[in-house]
């Protein structure tokens, strides 16, 4: 029995695995989750592949946008992907920005243009309730596997923290007193819906190997 869990873990630790996404946020909280866990995939960038053009994202759901970046580098490489998206769901917006999170404020925004439109429509509301969810699509040896990780919170009236990307620094998550934006990356990285989501994949990666 020591015997397969050693060749297992062996096979996982020697697999490399591209993460197809051009965001440089992204691809270190990830890094940060993985070096946390025994037994993980080497994980390579789009850099690394040489790859420098934009992915297209243009699906009404997160499902299938992982999916449509997953396979774009898998027709074109030929390389075992994994790709993610992730919204932010607010509750009084009627789940909105959700898929458009990236881009709420619109073509060329930044990420301070997302959070003023966000806050603005958010005024004089007084639920505040939202939810960050991430969808990965792995796509392995012709598979297609998904693995999804979210966390409540709320949203507040002003930025707080200087860390993290997006809409961190108004996300409050549930039982805590810090944003995102003001914890550490291996904290934030516990409880976040990136985080969940990726330990799924490295626990489906050890069950199916």
């Amino acid at each position: 029995m020591s015997g397969t869990n050693i060749s297992v873990s062996l096979i996982i630790s020697t697999m490399t695995l591209t993460f197809a996404t051009n965001n440089p946020h992204k691809l270190k909280e990830i890094r940060a989750v993985l070096a946390g866990l025994d037994d993980v995939p080497a994980i390579q960038s789009l850099a690394d592949i040489g790859c420098s053009e934009e992915i297209p994202e243009t699906a009404a759901t997160l499902e299938c946008n992982a999916f449509q970046k997953a396979a774009f580098i898998v027709e074109r490489y030929g390389l075992d992907c994994f790709a993610d998206d992730t919204g932010l769901e607010i509750e009084a917006l009627d789940g909105r920005p959700g898929v458009f999170s990236a881009r709420y404020a619109g073509e060329g925004c930044n990420f301070d243009d997302n959070i003023d439109k966000v806050l603005l429509e958010l005024e004089g509301k007084s639920n505040r309730k939202a939810k960050f969810r991430t969808v990965i699509c792995l796509i392995l040896r012709g598979q297609t596997r998904y693995f999804e990780g979210g966390v409540q919170g709320e949203i507040l009236p002003h930025r707080r923290g200087i860390d993290g990307f997006g809409y961190d620094p108004v996300f409050l998550p549930d039982r805590y007193q810090t944003t995102f934006a003001e914890m550490d990356l291996e904290e934030k990285n516990m409880i976040s819906h990136r985080g969940e989501a990726i330990r799924k994949l490295v626990s489906f990666l050890r069950e199916n190997q």
